[in-house]
């Protein structure tokens, strides 16, 4: 059976017909409830908005009308964990043996040799027509910024955010190991300047495997006093492995509450607490919830990388402890990471495949909680993005429509036959062909 088509008229002024819109995700009232806390409606978009949600059949508009079926309509989704600037390098650099270790070693061989404005700027745009295609709204990429890497990637960025400019709201965040910030103190310096010059967050990688100790508490130190300094937010990766020593999460917690850190602050992967005694989690979990950061968990990329060694089956699936997380009232997201390469051998920067593979890695099912947040208005609001993630009259008409009509039929297939609008006008969904890039990376 062919996928479905859909048809839009070529106005201003339409209703999309028999929709269901998660209820978490909706800024409306006395609306139907259906399956799954999903709420009936139909939605009157106008000049590129939309200006009322009714319950089906009552809003008396004459304008045309496109009948979802009582499909799930989404907003367009937020992507706040990614890596545009190694995405797409598989092809020239596969890990050659799905480790961390060996994902590392592979992406800093080909930084040295291969990462020059041309290269990171053509893999960059396909990774956002990619994203785009999917109904994505807003990316937050983690961009390498050691030595000279910085002052390359870092004007692409604002090429690219300049050029996605009203189709996709694009952060960068600035990505090197924290003991960077003593070790090269010049160095960490120009890098803070870039950073703040170009409107981006200051992140790092913490101590990676190891316990905090006096040296990397004063890496952690300087890094959040430069924040504090330049009126920048913080992206930290944390604790992304399986050693029981790696507990840098509740050192951030601490200085958070230490420093009385005004700005917002992103825990990323957050890996090595599912392997600690119970009596510890809650501990480390209570004191992020005090401090007030979110936690972002990357299931697809953690899943693939944690775990692994030849011969033998994997004993964990490598992710943060988001259910309690969640119940304890931390702010919870999940995103993409990497996509095609050596940390991530997959992934196409689909929120949707995303969303659906953290509810099956993750277990989100058979909760009785609504998880959708963790890809749409959580995350948006981490970026200052008011209004982005949801629905609601007086919001720009940014949405994802499927053909599924429960959350069930939404996670059970990948929802290729989507429509997506942008400010209520139809977007191609058809992703940008593999073959664009041969002549970057290299043909298969």
């Amino acid at each position: 059976m062919p996928l479905h088509k859909w048809t839009f008229p070529n106005v201003d002024d339409f209703v999309l017909a028999n929709a269901r819109v998660p209820a978490c995700l909706a800024d409306a009232r006395d609306l139907p409830r259906g399956p799954e806390g999903l709420l009936e409606a139909d939605i009157l978009i106008r000049a590129g908005r939309i200006a009322a949600l009714a319950t089906p059949g009552t809003l008396g508009s004459t304008s045309p009308v496109v009948d979802c079926g009582r499909g799930i309509v989404l907003p367009r989704l937020v992507d706040l964990h990614t890596h545009l600037d190694k995405g797409q390098i598989w092809p020239r650099r596969p890990n050659p043996d799905g480790t961390h270790d060996g994902a590392r070693t592979g992406v800093m061989a080909d930084r040295e040799v291969n990462w020059s404005a041309p290269d990171v700027r053509a893999r960059m745009d396909f990774a956002l027509r990619c994203a785009f295609a999917h109904g994505t709204v807003a990316v937050r990429t983690h961009i390498d910024s050691l030595g000279k890497q910085a002052a390359i990637s870092w004007p692409v960025f604002e090429e690219m955010r300049e050029a996605w400019k009203g189709r996709v709201d694009l952060q960068a965040v600035a990505l090197f190991p924290i003991d960077y910030a003593l070790d090269d103190e010049p160095g960490f310096r120009r890098m803070v300047e870039i950073v703040t010059r170009c409107g981006g967050v200051l992140g790092g990688m913490t101590f990676l495997g190891s316990s905090p100790d006096e040296r990397s508490l004063a890496a952690l130190a300087r890094v959040f006093d430069a924040a504090a300094a330049h009126g920048l937010d913080l992206d930290f990766h944390v604790d992304e492995s399986a050693s029981l020593e790696a507990r840098s999460l509740a050192a951030i917690a601490k200085m958070i509450v230490k420093k009385r850190f005004a700005g917002k602050v992103v825990a990323g992967h957050c890996c090595s607490l599912a392997l600690a005694p119970d009596d510890e989690i809650g501990d480390t979990i209570a004191q992020v919830a005090d401090s007030g950061l979110t936690v972002v968990s990357l299931p697809m990329c953690n899943m693939y990388l944690m775990g692994r060694a030849a011969g033998r089956t994997p004993r964990w699936r490598g992710v943060a402890t988001v259910h309690e997380f969640a119940a304890a009232g931390v702010p919870v997201a999940v995103a993409s990471d990497n996509t095609r390469d050596p940390f991530y051998a997959y992934g196409d920067l689909d929120l949707v495949e995303v969303y659906r593979e953290a509810v099956r890695i993750l277990q989100l099912d058979h909760t009785g909680a609504d998880w959708l947040g963790l890809v749409a208005d959580t995350p948006a609001r981490v970026m200052g993005l008011p209004g982005r993630g949801r629905i609601g009259a007086g919001l720009s008409a940014d949405l994802i429509l499927l053909r599924a009509r429960t959350l069930n039929e939404m996670n059970a297939r990948p929802q290729n036959d989507r429509a997506v609008l942008v400010a209520g006008r139809a977007v191609d969904t058809t992703p940008p062909d593999y073959r664009e890039l041969d002549p970057v990376v290299g043909a298969p």
